[in-house]
């Protein structure tokens, strides 16, 4: 017994540790092989980090607007075809690429992998989803996969969205610290594949994640006056990428210029879209 015991923390002294609400759910919960060898700090590649001053447009759904002028395409991961992010690419602009690290979405390829026990309550509001339990390795497999698409399409970042179901009602024995495990288990693996990673949402831990993720995507904090928080990460100069979906940001302009006072005086990239994130209407605070 003892000898075995000897052996298995040698074993495990070995490998390297990669880490074990809201009421309704909107899009700040949701918009839409082998464990990978790991890469010491000293050797991860260099990647692209967002400035300050960059711009963006975040859409997910419906034919890809690719013209405004702005910095950073927010996109779909699994639906954006590499010809299209290398176009954005040769054009000047920088790419992100959308999936949801905290949620099992029936229609995506890779939905079979996930098992009956990784995933927990379904969202409200969004058909065809469920909750997953971060813990679980093969969900983190799933994930590390994902990172990899990432990569063979070209992506210069990942938004990883869905990482906060530890403060939602996920029926899944999530917490704070199983969430800062598998948040920073995300940004990890991003960055030792040379990519730049958002934090999505989860503003009770911003202060906590702020030296793991390069930049923040955040929804609604205006509505939920959560912008406060994000202080921490554009006081580090990592930028804030905002979208707002109240319908009297479109429809009143005096609301609409409240609101991007307000985010001037954040210093956030706030934009007002639909809840569709399918281009159908867009105002810029900044242009």
């Amino acid at each position: 017994m003892f000898a075995s015991a000897l052996l298995l923390l040698a074993s495990i002294a070995g490998c390297r540790a990669w880490g074990a609400a809201t009421s309704s759910v909107t899009n700040r919960d949701k918009s839409r092989g082998n464990a990978s060898t790991a890469i010491s700090s000293t050797m991860r590649p260099s990647y692209w980090r967002p400035a300050l001053s960059d711009t963006w447009q975040w859409q997910l759904n419906g034919t890809l607007n690719t013209l405004y002028a702005v910095s950073i395409y927010d996109i779909d991961l699994f639906d954006t075809p590499v010809a299209t992010i290398k176009a954005l690419q040769v054009s000047g602009k920088k790419v992100v690429c959308y999936f949801s690290a905290g949620s099992a979405e029936n229609w995506r390829s890779d939905f079979s992998s996930f098992r009956a026990s990784d995933m927990g309550n379904a969202l409200s509001g969004w058909a065809g989803e469920r909750w997953l339990d971060t813990r679980s390795a093969n969900v983190r497999k799933i994930m590390r996969a994902r990172l990899d698409l990432a990569v063979s399409k070209g992506c210069n970042g990942v938004e990883p969205d869905n990482v906060d179901g530890y403060a939602n009602n996920s029926g899944l024995p999530l917490s704070a610290s199983t969430q800062l495990d598998y948040n920073r288990f995300l940004a990890r693996e991003a960055h030792n594949r040379g990519l730049a990673v958002a934090l999505k949402n989860d503003t009770r831990q911003l202060g906590d994640l702020v030296k793991d993720f390069d930049f923040a995507v955040n929804e609604q904090c205006h509505e939920y006056a959560e912008c406060g928080g994000y202080q921490v990460f554009t006081a580090h100069n990592k930028p804030v990428f905002n979208a707002e979906y109240a319908a009297s940001y479109s429809t009143n302009a005096a609301a609409r210029a409240t609101l991007c006072a307000n985010a001037s005086a954040h210093h956030l990239h706030t934009l007002v879209l639909p809840l569709a994130l399918d281009d159908s209407v867009r105002y810029s605070c900044e242009h």
